[in-house]
């Protein structure tokens, strides 16, 4: 192969001589073949015609290989020729005056040298390590995988280079090339989720709505055992988790605003109208209060305006920890009736792949869901689905929210804290106890499975169990909901109902004829908690509340007002 062709055309002479001894023999071996087949019409045409395995013509004069006439059944000669193959076999004890190759003789290199010992079997660059050089497969070798840890399978430097040929001399980059392209400065307009983490997650400001979750264009971010939102692969900057993230960039006052008017600020928003209503039902035993979710959702699953409901429910394993569940049949929404008192990153489980099994068979674009959590979640969802954004894996479930239902909410429990901390550790009450919890009148109330009270506290005790991000919340009504449902404003056994858009009125109408509902008992005692709420918040935020600035605050601004680090990626984080 390595011959320089300069070379080749040096012993033209001499291989001329061969290939006319060649030629010659050729012709006589095609004239006894064309004599032996006279008779024989071949219906492919002329002996020339037949001819498809050839060299094509050649411009210069070396005819040292001669390539034979197909249907003649010579072989091919390189007799003489810098191209035989190294190895090859001479059976004829190295004669080569032009015979061509016959079944004891192998001139052209084609038949290569049995395997002997001292023939060593070909390798890649790097060798073989279980292989001799008889080709016999040896012992194999396993290194025990590592265990919490990157696994290190080499003694050497991270940044050797294996596999190269000897005598080569390769510039390889040392391994400090990382670092070094660590301090290549990142674009002003890039947001990443490292920033999220840092001025967030970390800074125990996460409220586990998931909006994050929901928001990644590239389905980065995943929830991890901790129940906190993580860095599942690769984030490409594209700023949206960060953007949507009510203690984030979301100014969730503004959200106020643009999904309700104007006037959708002062006091509890700008309802349509409020009742305190209840479902006369014996199921309504295990519901939180007058059981209204359940009865709106019910029947908007009767009615066929939706196909399922995302709710909360009770863990098979942890008792009272919250997980998201679709709901799709009247019997597993009064299975699941009541309030649990933790998020459950509810808009992080908007990927319908999810719930595949349960859904109907249609086009995911057809579908029709309703959702209820807390308002910060529902200020998620309506900013998400503001904009046209493809959100991959959870895009088709937001697009599919038709209908929310916001629960009132001052604050939220870290699972852990409340059920274990504070209630078993420090009350010795076990969550297995528990039939019901309810948080009212600044009460922390819990109830055993018969009904009665086992618990009765200041709210204020269980501060260290309330998700810090909760303080800085001003939404205690849901301004963003189709329909506000609580308990406050209203009776024992009645839920406040707060209708604040046309949406919620056509699910309250077809759910009107199943209530006992009149006007809302006590609309001071909602508007109160409300301020309440709103001054709690104004202390704890360290931005300005503004519903008339841009709905998305930069990262930039936010590390001002709250001293984050403005490139934590900077800072080794």
């Amino acid at each position: 192969m390595g011959t320089d062709r300069e070379d080749e055309r040096s012993e033209s002479s001499k291989k001329r001589a061969g290939a006319k001894r060649h030629a010659s023999r050729e012709a006589s071996l095609r004239s006894a073949s064309d004599r032996a087949s006279g008779e024989r019409s071949d219906p492919r045409g002329s002996d020339d015609e037949r001819r498809f395995p050839r060299v094509p013509d050649s411009d210069d004069d070396d005819d040292a290989v001669i390539v034979p006439d197909a249907g003649a059944g010579a072989s091919r000669s390189r007799e003489g020729t810098d191209h035989a193959r190294e190895g090859a076999i001479a059976t004829d004890g190295g004669a080569s005056d032009g015979d061509s190759c016959s079944p004891d003789t192998c001139t052209c290199g084609e038949k290569t040298r049995e395997t002997t010992t001292d023939q060593p079997v070909a390798t890649d660059g790097a060798g073989v390590a279980n292989v001799d050089e008889m080709g016999e497969l040896g012992d194999l070798e396993f290194t025990e995988p590592a265990e919490n840890a990157s696994q290190d399978v080499y003694d050497d430097a991270p940044d050797t280079r294996v596999g190269i040929p000897e005598g080569v001399d390769l510039d390889t980059p040392e391994y400090s090339i990382r670092s070094q392209m660590n301090d290549i400065e990142t674009p002003d307009e890039k947001t990443w989720f490292m920033e999220l983490d840092e001025a967030v997650i970390d800074a125990g400001r996460c409220i586990q709505c998931g909006t994050c979750v929901a928001a990644c264009p590239s389905d980065s971010i995943g929830v991890g055992d901790d129940g906190l939102p993580e860095l599942v692969k690769m984030c490409t900057g594209c700023s949206l988790c960060w953007d949507f993230c009510p203690r984030g960039g979301l100014r969730y006052e503004r959200q106020w605003k643009i999904t309700g008017g104007e006037d959708n600020v002062k006091g509890a928003g700008d309802p349509i109208t409020e009742f305190s209503a209840k479902v006369d039902d014996d199921w309504t035993d295990g519901a939180q209060d007058g059981g209204v979710v359940t009865g709106v959702l019910a029947t908007l699953l009767e009615e066929g305006e939706i196909d399922g409901a995302l709710v909360a429910t009770e863990s098979e394993d942890e008792p009272w920890k919250a997980e998201s569940f679709l709901a799709t049949t009247t019997e597993e929404l009064i299975a699941n009736a009541g309030t649990v008192y933790n998020q459950t990153l509810a808009l992080g489980n908007l990927d319908l792949e999810q719930w595949e099994h349960k859904l109907p068979d249609k086009d995911w674009a057809d579908l029709s869901l309703a959702i209820v959590g807390t308002p910060c979640e529902i200020e998620g969802i309506r900013a998400l689905q503001d904009f046209e954004w493809d959100y991959q894996a959870q895009n088709e479930g937001i697009r599919a929210v038709d209908y929310t239902i916001a629960l009132m909410c001052t604050k939220n429990f870290n699972y852990y804290s409340l059920m274990g901390e504070q209630l078993e550790e420090k009350r010795d009450i076990s969550p297995d106890e528990i039939g019901k919890m309810d948080v009212l009148h600044g009460k922390m109330m819990v109830y055993g499975h018969d009904g009665e009270m086992i618990l009765e506290e200041d709210i204020e005790n269980f501060h260290d169990a309330a998700l810090k991000g909760c303080d800085e919340c001003a939404d205690f009504t849901g301004f963003c909901s189709d329909i506000t449902v609580g308990s406050v404003g209203s009776s024992d056994e009645y839920s406040s109902v707060i209708i604040r858009t046309e949406q919620g009125m056509k699910a309250w109408e077809l759910t009107e004829p199943k209530l006992d509902y009149h006007d809302l008992e006590d609309k001071s005692a909602v508007g109160k908690l409300q301020g309440w709420d709103k001054k709690k918040a104004f202390e704890s935020l360290e931005r300005p509340f503004d519903p008339d600035a841009p709905r998305f605050i930069d990262y930039t601004d936010h590390a001002e007002n709250y001293g984050t680090a403005l490139n934590p990626h900077d800072q080794g984080h």
